[in-house]
């Protein structure tokens, strides 16, 4: 993470936890999405820069790395997609920002490969009762889906684009 991306203007070491952690969550959902049998004896190497962290950054990552890896045509079982919901003063709050992510309140993030409804990552910050879970989690889900809509709809428009220009 670049060093101007918070308000905070802290000089960060190179291994500080939450770029680690963020990149645990990259490839734990990367794995499961990429088809590496394919390519045998290769190696895909990931790298991202956040130049904003206004809260979500894992999901922003994990959601760019996969349009960024289809536009690059690394064979996925399906498109991976991730969004975060909160929960702040007695509300569930989908795409926490940075500010509502610091208020000190339970956040989740959730990272699904829509097509085949698999799981990719779940991480938690806090502890949640039940039934709040549940409305976070449902939140997370709705909001996993439209971002799954969003990218399959900019891939589509990306690969009418390129047989447009191809002549096809």
């Amino acid at each position: 993470m670049a060093n101007f991306n918070t308000g905070d203007r802290i000089r960060k070491p190179k291994g500080d936890r939450r770029s680690t952690e963020i990149s645990l969550a990259i490839r734990q959902t990367m794995e499961a999405c990429i088809l590496t049998h394919l390519m045998p004896r290769s190696q895909i190497d990931i790298f991202v820069q956040v130049l904003q962290a206004d809260g979500g950054t894992r999901s922003a990552s994990i959601n760019a790395v996969t349009l960024a890896l289809a536009d690059a045509g690394i064979p996925m079982r399906d498109i991976a997609t991730s969004c975060s919901a909160g929960y702040l003063n007695s509300t569930p709050l989908l795409d926490l920002n940075y500010i509502e992510n610091s208020a000190g309140g339970p956040d989740v993030t959730v990272g699904i490969l829509p097509k085949l409804d698999k799981v990719t990552l779940l991480q938690m910050d806090a502890k949640l009762p039940m039934d709040i879970f549940e409305n976070v989690m449902g939140l997370a889900i709705e909001g996993y889906k439209a971002v799954a809509n969003y990218i399959r709809e900019v891939l589509l428009e990306n690969t009418k684009q390129l047989e447009y220009r191809r002549g096809l």
